[in-house]
């Protein structure tokens, strides 16, 4: 960018546009927090200046200054170079409307899951009563601790398998004073023997080798451990299937997200009764079941799993 351009660009909404503007033309992929240019743009140049996410439109009239332009054009060249998501680049992520740190240790958040705490899991616990909750392959923290945060009488673990993920979850549960919840490092249910409850809440890897290969750069820098799940995406969905009755209560439920490995959920198994959750924007390969129906399949999950 040349400084004759630069020169032109003088208020908040002026950099906004830009930057989206120069995102668009750049064949940027979104899917991390943001899905369009607009809003990205918009995420850099508030977060660069230390203003909050929903800043009233009359602020976007307000100038800014040269040092502070040249740091916002810096962020907008590193994401359409380097392909860094936002949230990297800010080093922060909204989840369930709480503010956590996000880096490379650990995905962006930006589950479904979050519409599902919000609305406390209903219908699908149907009013039962939850004091222990599991977030199995936690990552950031980001579903632990938003469950320990609304629900401050459950006690709620979390647990990852990548010590990396363990260090940034830990740092949000500190940053956003989750003292009910608990981090734990654990190799799916392997680390969390003799524990049960009544909810198990988990979106594992579940990214086909294939399309895990294919993913455009910018997923690139997010830790690909938590993405690849074998050639149909579900070799560790079916090991916590096999797995959860052990840990589930006699009325458990286990919500789970495979994303679009559902067909191949529905195809390896489809006996079994799962409710596929409807979410303010349609399905989202997002399942609900009962601890008594992994129960009754169990012979056939295991085998099932013992395959892979």
């Amino acid at each position: 960018m040349t400084s004759q351009v630069a020169a032109q660009l003088h208020t908040i909404i002026d950099l906004i546009r830009y930057g989206a503007s120069r995102f668009n033309a750049a064949g940027l992929t979104f899917g991390h927090s943001y899905d369009n240019a607009l809003d990205e743009a918009t995420s850099l140049v508030l977060h660069a200046l230390h203003l909050p996410p929903d800043l009233g439109p009359a602020y976007g009239a307000a100038r800014v200054l040269e040092e502070e332009k040249t740091h916002i054009l810096g962020l907008f060249q590193r994401r359409i170079s380097e392909r860094v998501p936002a949230a990297y680049l800010n080093g922060e992520a909204w989840f369930a409307g709480l503010n956590f740190i996000s880096d490379a240790r650990a995905l962006v958040p930006r589950s479904p899951i979050a519409e599902l705490i919000l609305n406390g899991f209903e219908p699908w616990l149907a009013g039962r009563e939850v004091t222990r909750a599991l977030d199995l392959c936690t990552g950031s923290g980001c579903i632990a601790i938003a469950m320990g945060h609304y629900y401050p009488n459950w006690q709620v673990d979390g647990s990852d398998i990548n010590d990396a993920a363990l260090s940034l979850a830990h740092e949000n549960r500190e940053r956003l004073l989750a003292h009910n919840v608990q981090i734990l490092k654990s190799d799916l249910f392997e680390g969390l023997k003799g524990r049960v409850y009544e909810l198990i809440v988990t979106n594992p890897p579940y990214v086909t080798n294939q399309e895990t290969d294919e993913l455009p750069d910018e997923y690139r820098h997010e830790p690909e451990l938590a993405l690849r799940a074998g050639d149909d995406g579900l070799d560790l969905v079916l090991k916590i299937l096999r797995d959860a009755p052990e840990h589930l209560s006699e009325d458990g439920l286990l919500i789970c997200e495979v994303g679009d490995s559902e067909q191949h959920v529905n195809a390896l198994l489809p006996e079994l009764d799962l409710a596929w959750i409807e979410f303010k924007v349609g399905q989202m390969g997002i399942f609900a079941v009962e601890a008594s129906e992994l129960r009754r399949h169990h012979a056939r999950i295991a085998e099932l799993a013992a395959a892979r």
